[in-house]
C-alpha cells in the first residue's frame, strides 16, 4: 500500500471528520485522480519535440501518455484541427498516491526559490491546479537526455464540494501551501 494512501486512511479521515463534523466515513473528501498535462506548442514545426515530451512524461508518471490533438483550427498559431499539440496522463489508484507523495516530498522542494504552492489555485469545485516550469525538478529525468525544457500542468481532482474542504484535505496530506 502506498505511504500516502495509508496516511489518508489512518490520519486524514479522522482529522477531516473532526474538523468538518462528518458522521460517516464516506462523507469525507478523497482524491479521485491526478491529471498531468504538457502542452507542446513547438510540436507544430518539429514532431520530435512531441516525442521527447511524451517520453519525459512517461518517465515521470510511470504510465504511457496520450497525445492530445487540437479541437479547432487557429490561424494565428498555425494550428489545424486534429494536429498533435500536447500529451497528458491521468493517474488513479496507487500510482496517483505514489506520484503525489513524490511530488509533495521530493519534487516541489527541488524547485528553485520554493516557498510553497499558491493556496488560491482552486477552481470552486474542490479541484486544485498547479504549474511546474521545467521537468528537471523530477529526479527520474536525465539532464543529458533533455532536448528542450518543458513545463507541465498538474490538476488534482478531489470529491470535495468546496475549496475549503479540498484545501484541508491537501493540507492534511502534506501539500506545502504558502502562508
Amino acid at each position: 500500500m502506498p505511504r500516502l494512501k495509508e496516511k489518508y486512511q489512518n490520519e486524514v479521515i479522522p482529522a477531516m471528520q473532526k474538523k468538518f463534523g462528518y458522521t460517516n466515513v464516506m462523507q469525507t473528501p478523497r482524491l479521485e485522480k491526478v491529471i498531468i498535462n504538457m502542452g507542446v506548442g513547438k510540436a507544430i514545426g518539429n514532431p520530435k519535440v512531441l516525442e521527447a515530451a511524451a517520453r519525459d512524461l512517461a518517465t515521470i508518471a510511470g504510465q504511457k501518455p496520450v497525445i492530445t490533438r487540437a479541437r479547432k483550427s487557429v490561424s494565428n498559431f498555425r494550428v489545424r484541427q486534429g494536429m498533435a499539440i500536447g500529451t497528458k496522463v491521468t493517474l488513479r489508484g496507487d500510482r496517483m498516491y505514489e506520484f503525489l507523495d513524490k511530488l509533495m516530498n521530493i519534487n516541489l522542494p527541488r524547485v528553485r526559490d520554493f516557498r510553497g504552492v499558491s493556496p488560491t489555485s482552486f477552481d470552486g469545485r474542490g479541484n486544485y491546479s498547479l504549474g511546474i516550469r521545467e521537468q528537471l525538478v523530477f529526479p527520474e529525468i536525465d539532464y543529458d537526455q533533455i532536448e528542450q525544457i518543458q513545463g507541465m500542468d498538474i490538476t488534482i481532482v478531489t470529491t470535495a464540494r468546496t475549496d475549503e474542504e479540498a484545501k484541508a484535505l491537501l493540507e492534511f496530506l502534506g501539500m506545502p501551501f504558502r502562508q
